[in-house]
């Protein structure tokens, strides 16, 4: 997906939401178009396997090899591999982030720079999970905890799995050497407090880290049409991020003390 005006000769590869179950690159046409627009960047959406046909390690692994033969073949795409920016949204964002991972793990190329989105990085959604997110948000909102561990029992059937890093980053022992990171969280969302210690996690490695809480945001928001603000706001600070500038955000709605608080 191509900007209208390409003034930036820089990439994002994206990795879709839906649990790691429902989403496909056409239903987020209209988000990547947008993404497209709003950052000056090209994006590239990965089209990976979803569970519960293909269950984990498919869809990661497709996400993985897709990157590595960015990163290994610039002159295709004419883009410097330091000019690459991963980028996910939910589900997205969690395989973005082990995308990283796996990077830093097998030594072929790591990127530089990571947004991830709402960000999946544990595995337990259920009353027994440590985040209180998941119980304070897991009802009344479309996207419930329990239609998250839904999409986590088909996307991992093996639970053993699930203590996996390249499931749950968040339970890595070693985070080091990660890519500059960007998390965006929603303020009403099951997902928000892990997706803020999992960069309070990277933070403590060593890596920087950036985290902002979108004010009554809920999850999903980037797919909605009718979250304008939330998505603005997301944009201001996605840009800033890109450009490596002070993110400061302006406050679009003054009768409210903030509409984004920075965590990190």
């Amino acid at each position: 997906m191509y900007p209208h005006a390409n003034s930036l000769p820089k990439l994002l590869i994206f990795f879709h939401g839906g649990g790691w179950v429902t989403g496909n690159i056409d239903s987020y046409t209209n988000v990547c178009a947008n993404m497209a627009n709003e950052t000056g960047h090209t994006v590239i959406s990965v089209d990976y396997r979803l569970a519960p046909e293909n269950p984990f390690p498919a869809g990661v692994e497709d996400c993985y090899h897709v990157t590595r033969e960015i990163f290994y073949h610039p002159e295709i795409i004419k883009y410097n591999p330091e000019d690459i920016t991963l980028i996910g949204d939910s589900a997205g964002g969690n395989l973005a982030a082990v995308v990283s991972l796996m990077a830093r793990d097998k030594g072929d190329f790591l990127p530089c720079r990571q947004i991830l989105i709402y960000p999946a990085t544990n595995y337990d959604h259920s009353s027994s999970s440590p985040f209180p997110s998941v119980i304070e948000n897991g009802t009344d909102y479309i996207m419930t905890s329990e239609r998250i561990q839904d999409y986590m029992e088909l996307y991992v059937p093996n639970k053993e799995d699930r203590l996996s890093s390249y499931v749950a980053p968040i339970l890595a022992e070693d985070l080091s050497n990660q890519p500059k990171t960007l998390i965006i969280t929603a303020e009403f969302d099951p997902l928000r407090d892990e997706g803020e210690a999992y960069g309070m996690k990277l933070e403590s490695f060593g890596n920087h880290v950036t985290i902002y809480r979108i004010k009554d945001a809920l999850h999903g928001f980037l797919t909605n049409p009718l979250a304008t603000t939330d998505i603005n706001i997301a944009y201001e600070i996605i840009n800033k991020f890109l450009r490596d500038k002070d993110i400061q955000v302006r406050n679009i709605d003054e009768k409210e003390n903030y509409q984004v608080e920075k965590i990190r």
